[in-house]
């Protein structure tokens, strides 16, 4: 039997057809391309100290790269991921649902997306990159389908009471790795070594990720429900004190690990990093849905007039899932000691190198949006979600 319900019927296209660009919002697109800069200079930054140990402070500049991505990137990025993440699940719950589906059908469409997403994600992480969010968000989608018919107030509620576990765990786990002296392990070389690398590492800090991404992805849930980033226009007072508050709440909660990073504060103990690692963790949620207000205001400006930087990075946004993979490929070309095995541990160097990587990809991505060419990644997730059109 089709898992089609039977009790709705469907218009030609409709469950299986994306919405067309024209008809898609620019702020959560927009968010997308730009936080693939994000991801991808938090990569190249964890690549440093993969490839060459604990940050070497070799320059001013390098000072300078380490203390703004501890601020500004690490776990400051991820968290919107995520909000964004439930806030497509939800969209595609209440679209379902205006079309008469049942929650049973609309269910088992969720939580194949999230079985496909949890097993394109494992073999993204064996194969390419061990910090891979996709085999996360799958597990997520898999466990929290149930929440997207909660009230807002029980969203809330669950947000708070989930709030500290993934920040006592990080503390934990960085005062753990002061008093050992040991930090990150570095990338071994050779196929079956690396290999066997990338799964062992996946496998310790998909958990931390998993304990990370549930409190964004409620409150997106929350936020798409109230149509946040679709009509910002209704909510510029909630969006403005958020990207204000924040912001700045990321930039001062991680300034005390950045000095710890940058051996400013050299003689802090376990039991500082105790208070300074869940301070780092839970400003960085602030920080993530700060990102994601501060452009969706932006959006709201841009809407009626996009200019052609605004529509490349809106295409990069709607192929996030090809080009975050492409970063991957692009890692292991540069980085793999059985490709061109390329070695530094400079933190600047790290910064333009992503850089120069997220800007081809927005010209990348624009080329695809012109010539009408939808992302790889996204067709073939949604053909394997919805199956074959009929």
């Amino acid at each position: 039997m089709s898992h089609t319900s039977l009790s709705a019927p469907r218009t030609p296209g409709t469950a299986h057809s994306p919405l067309p660009p024209d008809r898609r919002s620019l702020a959560p697109d927009l968010a997308r391309g730009v936080m693939l800069l994000v991801i991808a200079l938090a990569h190249t930054h964890l690549f440093t100290v993969l490839i060459g140990g604990p940050e070497t402070m070799a320059s001013t500049a390098d000072r300078i790269a380490t203390a703004a991505t501890v601020m500004f990137v690490d776990l400051r990025g991820y968290p919107m991921f995520a909000a964004l993440f439930g806030y497509g699940l939800a969209q595609i719950h209440r679209r379902r649902s205006a079309q008469g589906r049942e929650w049973r059908w609309t269910r088992g469409l969720l939580r194949r997306r999230g079985f496909w997403l949890l097993l394109l994600g494992l073999l993204h992480a064996a194969l390419l990159f061990p910090g891979d969010i996709l085999a996360v968000y799958g597990v997520v989608a898999l466990l929290f389908v149930g929440v997207l018919r909660f009230r807002d107030r029980t969203l809330v509620i669950l947000a708070l009471a989930w709030l500290p576990l993934a920040a006592v765990a990080h503390a934990v786990i960085n005062a753990e790795v002061v008093m050992s002296e040991q930090g990150m392990p570095t990338l071994p070389d050779g196929l079956v070594p690396e290999f066997l690398f990338r799964v062992a590492l996946f496998a310790a800090i998909s958990v931390m990720m998993f304990l990370s991404t549930v409190v964004p992805f409620l409150l997106g849930i929350l936020a798409a429900r109230h149509h946040v980033l679709e009509r910002p226009e209704d909510h510029l007072r909630l969006l403005r004190v958020t990207a204000f508050v924040g912001i700045n709440l990321a930039v001062w909660g991680g300034l005390p690990l950045a000095l710890v990073k940058t051996g400013v504060w050299a003689d802090a103990t376990s039991l500082d990093v105790l208070v300074i690692s869940p301070l780092h963790q839970v400003t960085g949620y602030a920080g993530g849905l700060g990102y994601a207000a501060l452009i969706a205001l932006v959006a709201h400006r841009l809407s009626a007039r996009r200019g052609p930087v605004t529509e490349a990075l809106a295409a990069l946004g709607q192929r996030s899932m090809t080009f975050y993979l492409s970063q991957s490929v692009v890692w292991a070309v540069l980085f793999a000691s059985y490709t061109l095995h390329l070695q530094f541990t400079s933190p600047a160097l790290g910064v333009l190198l992503a850089v120069a990587v997220w800007a081809t990809t927005v010209v990348l991505a624009d080329l695809m949006r012109r010539r009408g060419m939808r992302g790889p990644a996204e067709t073939v997730l949604r053909r394997l979600t919805y199956g074959p059109s009929r």
